[in-house]
């Protein structure tokens, strides 16, 4: 990391005398099951090979019983679904799952109340010492700085860490224990069942592995039962919390102990650490009657036990982390959306979404934004994009200021590293929105800089990531069961034991049969990352041709390697092999582009390169022939992490067809030379993308070409404080006959820049701003660079 000094704080318990004589497998049960001994033998027992294992496995993650019945019927190894299920529960577990009756004295229930569970510290000994996460996990405090601000990124880089730290014995580790619930109906119309599924993880994770349900850093601990006491109805709530804070004692009460007292565990390298495991996150009275009413006039929940009573170090203050899906995100739509339908009306609203241009990779409302009741997460990030220019010139501008400050705050908000400088642009945001709130409504917000500074950046707190767990481990699950109810605790924990030995049961097999080491060994990062994904990594770097074995997000595929860079290597493009038009004259392309001075351009930008250059050439561009193409893509690092990769862009370039009579183009931000030799950066349309092909030519002519519309800047933020944006127009010309067209020109593809999202429709309307709010990227580097 360039300009950037860290401290690191925390030793290790003797490591060299005491890392493990085995290895994670052996602890973890894989190579200590009864059958042990045939494996030896035979990898892959009870299955007879490769083939067999993985068709089990596939049938028994993706086919219902009924369905792996049927196919049974074409008579595999395996003879009926009961034999391969029996062989699937042979294979080698971890944290067993149980279950517990519970009771409340006094309090009797409709039906039996049972707790599926995992015991918490069994559960983060196995995700700490996790070999697929060798490469993704911090066990040092540390302060970074960079260019003499200090940066706060995850839970080991905060405040907090620092302040407890000082209270433990020396060399000892952290491990914050992040909790995640949240409660789902599981059937439709009828039935009327629900689960609450607890989840636990680490903060020692990196946040982009955790921000991933796919890579099994989150691990599901309970099912939390759902009863129905017989007793009056305004006392079930009260009992349901009760009874949900005395499931969650029983779950974490050796968590607690760990965090009092410390305990050892083994790391990804089988070095011991003695480790205190604090809580940092979470995304009984006589009188019942005379408690809840002292407890309601005291405005409190009425749950005189908590689960957190004990752990050491815990504060709910602390603890309850403001997260981004419901704190910001979820307020959007709650609160701001709502105030711009009133204000701006829902039917003008529509409109402006549904002509709005549109742009790969971001959802396009072609029904409007107002009718929409349930919309993930995503969707409500796309209205954010472009709700401010949406709502310009028809809301007052103190109206506009304010929700434009909110949209500021929430972007800011998702900063992946935080620095004092953006702390204090949030502080400042928010300071913006109540100095106009009178405009909306007389509202309150909370602050967020103390929560930063003592744990960390929000994003790692993310409620997205239970939300998808709750398909995964509750949705998905009931879907395997054949819905019986006499026996649905059972067929929760047979499926659950199933779902959690494969995976790592795969992974075993594919580094034991091929002789790899079963210890992830520790390499240094790749100078550009590309991907999250732990076990692709470590599959990748040992056994790099079974890469295609292992589940979960693919890498982005790095045009740096072997596609076009611009001058300074820091954006790349990529052409496909085959272009969509073979060998065009320009007059084929000025006619299928509908380009009227496409011939000029090229010609202007010839001399001027050559000019420029010292390299000329008597090749006449009227006589040659093109290659075209009508989309390329454009990758970019990360503004926040130099060294990530983004996925890539599409930057569309189509004719005029049926569907699109004006041409489908997107725009790009370059950089061209001005006439005072400075360099100024514009935006253009981009019709078309030709090519030179069969000559010796100039470097210049040897490389992808971009014809462009100009765009031209006629207003710059300070004169629309309420939106704070560019605004740019058309540039046209009028040629010997009068006639008025817009002004083009042939640019080298690598001087492209950076993609901005258009406002509206890029053919009907002359005048657009330069939205900012395209995505939290842009809008940093509109934020830090771009002025």
């Amino acid at each position: 990391m360039g300009g950037c000094l860290m401290e690191d704080r925390g030793d290790y318990w003797g490591e060299e005398e005491m890392r493990l004589g085995g290895d994670y497998w052996a602890e973890t049960g894989l190579q200590e099951d009864e059958y042990d001994y045939r494996r030896k033998i035979n990898t892959y027992y009870p299955f007879h090979d490769e083939g067999e294992w993985e068709l089990g496995r596939f049938l028994v993650e993706n086919l219902t019983q009924t369905q792996i019945d049927k196919f049974l019927k074409l008579k595999p190894s395996f003879t009926s679904k009961d034999q391969l299920l029996d062989w699937v529960d042979a294979l080698p577990s971890f944290v067993p799952w149980k279950v517990s009756n519970i009771e409340f004295t006094g309090y009797k229930t409709t039906y039996p109340v049972q707790l599926i569970w995992h015991d918490a510290l069994e559960v983060i000994k196995q995700l700490f010492s996790d070999p697929v996460f060798a490469n993704h996990i911090t066990f040092q405090l540390h302060v970074v700085n960079t260019r003499g601000q200090r940066k706060y990124g995850d839970y080991m880089s905060a405040d907090m860490a620092w302040k407890i730290q000082d209270h433990l014995p020396v060399g000892a580790t952290q491990v914050p224990i992040i909790l995640g619930s949240d409660k789902t109906p599981v059937t439709r119309i009828t039935g009327g069942l629900e689960m609450h599924p607890l989840f636990i993880t680490i903060g020692n994770l990196d946040s982009e592995v955790r921000s991933k349900a796919t890579l099994r850093a989150w691990c599901c601990i309970a099912y939390m039962p759902i009863a129905k006491f017989c007793m009056h109805p305004d006392y079930q709530g009260i009992l349901q919390a009760w009874l949900w804070h005395k499931c969650v004692d029983l779950v974490c009460a050796n968590l607690k102990i760990a965090a009092k007292d410390g305990c050892f565990m083994p790391n990804p390298s089988r070095y011991i650490r003695y480790v205190f495991t604090l809580l940092v996150a979470h995304v009984d009275p006589w009188d019942l009657d005379k408690f809840q009413k002292t407890a309601k006039a005291a405005h409190l929940s009425g749950v005189h036990m908590p689960y957190w009573s004990d752990w050491m170090f815990a504060c709910p203050s602390v603890f309850l982390a403001g997260e981004i899906l419901h704190t910001c995100i979820k307020f959007f739509t709650d609160h701001p959306l709502n105030w711009v339908k009133e204000t701006v009306g829902k039917r003008e609203l529509d409109a402006r979404f549904m002509v709005q241009h549109k742009r790969v990779g971001t959802w396009h409302f072609t029904k409007g934004v107002t009718h929409v009741n349930q919309m993930t997460g995503q969707e409500h990030r796309d209205i954010q994009h472009t709700i401010v220019a949406s709502i310009a010139g028809v809301a007052a501008p103190r109206f506009i200021r304010s929700i434009r400050a909110l949209i500021e705050f929430i972007y800011l908000a998702q900063n992946p590293v935080h620095s004092p400088d953006s702390l204090h642009s949030m502080v400042q945001v928010l300071s913006d929105f109540h100095a106009f709130k009178d405009a909306i409504i007389d509202a309150k917000a909370r602050s967020f800089r103390g929560m930063v500074e003592r744990l960390g950046m929000l994003m790692q707190f993310l409620a997205d990531m239970t939300e998808r767990l709750l398909i995964t481990h509750c949705k998905h699950l009931f879907e395997c069961m054949n819905r019986r109810s006499t026996d649905f605790m059972e067929q929760c924990v047979r499926i659950l034991n199933r779902q959690e030995s494969m995976e790592p049961f795969n992974l075993y097999t594919l580094f034991y049969s091929r002789g790899a080491s079963l210890i992830n060994a520790i390499h240094i990062e790749d100078e550009e990352v590309t991907t999250v994904n732990p076990a692709l990594s470590w599959v990748s770097h040992v056994l790099p041709d079974e890469a295609h074995s292992v589940h979960g997000p693919r890498p982005v595929q790095n045009h740096f390697l072997k596609g076009i860079l611009s001058e300074d290597a820091l954006t790349a493009f990529h052409l496909t092999s085959t272009p969509d038009f073979n060998a065009l004259t320009p007059v084929s392309i000025q006619t299928k582009y509908s380009l009227l001075d496409f011939d000029h351009a090229l010609s202007r930008f010839i001399d001027q390169l050559s000019l420029s250059t010292g390299k000329h050439t008597r090749w006449d561009h009227r006589y040659g022939r093109f290659h075209t193409w009508n989309k390329f893509r454009l990758l970019l690092h990360s503004a926040f992490q130099s060294q990530v990769i983004m996925p890539s862009r599409v930057v569309q370039a189509y004719p005029p067809s049926d569907a699109f009579p004006l041409r489908n183009c997107d725009t790009v931000l370059i950089n061209v030379m001005g006439d005072d030799g400075q360099t100024s950066k514009s935006i253009f349309a981009v019709p078309k993308i030709p090519r030179a092909s069969n000559l010796v030519l100039p470097m210049f002519l040897s490389s992808p070409l971009l014809y462009v519309q100009f765009f031209h800047f006629v207003a710059n933020p300070s004169n629309r404080p309420e939106l704070a944006m560019w605004t740019v127009e058309h540039t046209y010309m009028i040629d010997q006959h009068g006639e008025c067209y817009r002004c083009g020109g042939v640019v080298s593809l690598t001087d492209v820049d950076k993609k901005i999202s258009s406002a509206t429709s890029l053919e009907s309307y002359d005048r657009f701003f330069l939205n900012s709010f395209t995505d939290k990227e842009s809008y940093h580097t509109f934020s830090t660079e771009f002025t």
